[in-house]
C-alpha cells in the first residue's frame, strides 16, 4: 500500500503539472510578446547639449623646449641673456563653437560640422620650469618679457605645422567618429570648418 500510495501521488502531480501548463496556455491564447529593434535613431536635445558640453577636446599635444636668448652691446663688454623655455601646445577643437544646426542625424546616419582644429590654450608657456641658462648683466623686467615673447613665438612655430593640425584632425575624426557608433550611428561625416 506504502508505494501504490506515493504512485498515486506522483501521478496527481504531474497531472497537475499538465492541467497548469494548458489553463496558462488556453489564458494567453493570442497574446504573444515580440521583441524588435526600431533603426531609426534620433539625436535628442541631451545628447547633443552632452556633447557640447565637453568643451575644449584635445587631439594631440606637442611638448617643446625653446632656448630664447638677447645680446645687449656695451662700450667695454656685451650683456647676454638666455633663458630655456618650456611649453605644452594643445590642439584641439573647442565645442562651444559649434554653429546652430551642427548635428543633424537622419536613421542611422550622423553628420557633424565642427570648427576647426586649434589651439586650445594661448598660455602655453610653463614659467616653473623656465630655467636661466646664461645671463651677464642687469635686466630689466620687460627685457625678460621680450625674451618671453620671443619663445613664445618659436614654439608656434615649431608646434603648429600643418602637420601637427593634420594629425590633431584625424585623431579628432577618429574619437568622434567612435563616439557616434557607440551612440548607434553607423555612417559618421564629419566636417570641420574656419573655427573663430
Amino acid at each position: 500500500m506504502g508505494k501504490s500510495f506515493k504512485l498515486g501521488i506522483i501521478l496527481l502531480g504531474v497531472s497537475l503539472v499538465i492541467v497548469a501548463v494548458f489553463w496558462l496556455r488556453s489564458c494567453t491564447k493570442g497574446d504573444h510578446l515580440e521583441i524588435g529593434a526600431d533603426e531609426a535613431i534620433d539625436a535628442t536635445p541631451t545628447q547633443i547639449q552632452s556633447i557640447k558640453a565637453i568643451g575644449e577636446w584635445e587631439f594631440l599635444s606637442v611638448s617643446l623646449e625653446e632656448l630664447a636668448d638677447t645680446v645687449r652691446k656695451g662700450f667695454f663688454s656685451d650683456d647676454e641673456l638666455a633663458r630655456i623655455y618650456y611649453g605644452t601646445l594643445r590642439l584641439g577643437i573647442n565645442m562651444h563653437q559649434v554653429e546652430p544646426g551642427w548635428l543633424t542625424a537622419e536613421g542611422d546616419s550622423v553628420s557633424l560640422s565642427l570648427p576647426k582644429v586649434a589651439l586650445l590654450d594661448r598660455d602655453f608657456i610653463d614659467e616653473a620650469r623656465t630655467k636661466p641658462f646664461f645671463e651677464t648683466g642687469k635686466w630689466k623686467p620687460e627685457d625678460r618679457e621680450a625674451l618671453y615673447r620671443q619663445a613664445r613665438e618659436r614654439m608656434l612655430q615649431h608646434g603648429m605645422t600643418k602637420e601637427n593640425l593634420t594629425a590633431a584632425e584625424d585623431n579628432a575624426r577618429e574619437q568622434i567618429t567612435s563616439l557616434m557608433k557607440t551612440m548607434g550611428y553607423r555612417k559618421v561625416r564629419i566636417t570641420f570648418g574656419r573655427g573663430k
